[in-house]
């Protein structure tokens, strides 16, 4: 335990838990996109998928779960970075990424950036603390909390839109670079099918992003309408 504590504290163990807790998260968002779409199957299917969740009896120990991980990432992912600096306290004169790209040296920003949308997107349509006022918004026939509703009002907004699918665009810029350095970081990559990752990682990524963007953006071209077409 003691050496496994050690091999955490350097750099290699701090990339193993950025790698690891990223992989979990790329499935947890797998999950929740797949469970997003369940909106194409009309109100009744997403509705009850959502009291499904809410009445899970280890719905509060995920959540806790997912908070942890989230931190975890976060904070060594930050310390990962400031190590870096450190270790390159002066600035070459003349900067060269001949071997990174775009979504590599930006990886800091966009994850930061994305941990503040999911403060909002929580406080939006989890909490309904920010936004729309849905307080005043009945069950549905069955009682259940109206979900759909929900989520096809809000998205009425511009704005909310707007701001919804910049976050997907910064979230597909992110997974880009994390898919493929996680496989490299956890050693599933070889030589043999590297090329073939770094084909698959940004389709992944994109497909991640898209899947949560297509919810707005359906809503806005009236594909997805409230129910009785008010």
């Amino acid at each position: 335990m003691a050496r496994l504590l050690r091999l955490f504290r350097t750099s290699i163990g701090s990339k193993l838990v950025v790698a690891a807790t990223g992989l979990l998260m790329v499935g947890f968002l797998f999950v929740h996109m797949i469970g997003n779409l369940k909106i194409l199957q009309g109100p009744d299917a997403l509705n009850d998928y959502a009291a499904w969740l809410q009445g899970h009896p280890l719905l509060w120990v995920f959540r806790v779960g997912l908070l942890g991980l989230f931190g975890l990432h976060v904070l060594t992912a930050v310390q990962l970075a400031r190590e870096n600096r450190r270790g390159r306290p002066e600035r070459y004169r003349v900067t060269r990424h001949s071997r990174s790209t775009v979504f590599g040296r930006t990886m800091l920003v966009t994850g930061v950036l994305v941990l503040a949308f999911l403060v909002y997107h929580l406080l939006h349509l989890t909490l309904g603390a920010v936004g729309p006022d849905f307080s005043a918004l009945p069950p549905d026939a069955q009682g259940r909390l109206d979900v759909y509703t929900r989520v096809v009002t809000s998205f009425g907004h511009t704005a909310v839109t707007g701001l919804y699918l910049v976050a997907m665009g910064l979230l597909g810029f992110h997974l880009t670079h994390a898919i493929a350095s996680l496989f490299q970081t956890l050693g599933f990559n070889h030589e043999s099918y590297e090329a073939l990752i770094q084909v698959l990682s940004p389709v992944l990524a994109w497909a991640v992003a898209l899947g949560f963007a297509a919810v707005p953006l359906l809503v806005r071209i009236g594909v997805l309408t409230l129910p009785g077409g008010a």
